[in-house]
């Protein structure tokens, strides 16, 4: 059996559905969904300080899972008590969708019970939903920056609290099932790349871009090709520079974050 099909036979049934013709099970990946997971993995090898981490989740990872935010948030259990921070490439303040998430009184609670209550699989909502995010702060500055829908997944201690819940927050109609199904495979990699990201103690946590130190107009072009998912290769193609010149504006945008 080789890999397209292990995954695919492995494809999970949504919780409580019932068997036969199920319009809402994933259907099978294609090699381009397969290739963009592989090539994800094995960059999250690479993530060891938060900069990487910007990079690779507003970069690559784009390419598995279109999202406008990520929202990273690790625990000792309570849902109440979580270290967050949040990823945005279009946002001027991408901190404020964790803070958000953070003071929200309905956000973080209610997705992770909604979580739990689907036996630790993958929660996809409306940021419009009322009833799951309680139309609070949280949801509005999702709204603002077009998210209009949540993917939100986690990890696991063994008496079943989090250790680790992560939110995609996307644009109308980009997740379904198999994008519900993709966070499962990847939400290891993600979750090991993070928690890695955290024993970085040289690098301060990203917020903005230092008003000292702001970005060129050609590390913009560079980034926002990065957040589209492009290499080195693509980018330089692109713009008519070669990939050692990206490579340096990559460094640079390093530095700057």
């Amino acid at each position: 059996m080789n890999l397209e099909q292990s995954l695919n036979r492995s494809a999970p049934r949504p919780a409580g559905a019932p068997r036969g013709g199920d319009p809402a099970r994933p259907t099978a990946l294609d090699e381009r969904r397969i290739e963009s997971l592989l090539l994800n993995r094995d960059a999250a090898l690479r993530v060891h300080a938060r900069p990487h981490f910007f990079l690779w989740s507003q970069g690559l990872l784009q390419s598995l899972i279109r999202h406008e935010v990520l929202v990273c948030a690790l625990g000792n259990g309570d849902a109440q008590n979580l270290r967050v921070e949040s990823f945005a490439t279009l946002a001027p303040d991408a901190a404020v969708f964790g803070e958000l998430f953070q003071r929200d009184t309905a956000a973080a609670p209610s997705l992770i019970k909604a979580w739990k209550e689907r036996r630790f699989h993958p929660v996809i909502c409306d940021t419009r939903d009322s009833a799951t995010l309680g139309g609070g702060a949280f949801a509005c500055e999702l709204q603002r920056v077009g998210a209009t829908q949540i993917l939100a997944h986690g990890v696991c201690d063994a008496a079943g609290q989090v250790g680790g819940f992560y939110a995609f927050g996307c644009g109308a109609g980009a997740v379904g099932p198999q994008e519900a199904y993709l966070v499962q495979l990847a939400l290891p990699s993600l979750h090991t790349a993070w928690l890695r990201a955290q024993t970085d103690t040289t690098v301060a946590p990203l917020r903005t871009v230092p008003s000292g130190r702001p970005l060129s107009p050609r590390e913009r072009e560079v980034l926002h090709w990065i957040y589209l998912g492009k290499s080195n290769y693509e980018i330089g193609a692109i713009l008519g520079i070669s990939p050692l010149t990206v490579k340096n504006h990559v460094q640079k945008i390093l530095r700057k974050l």
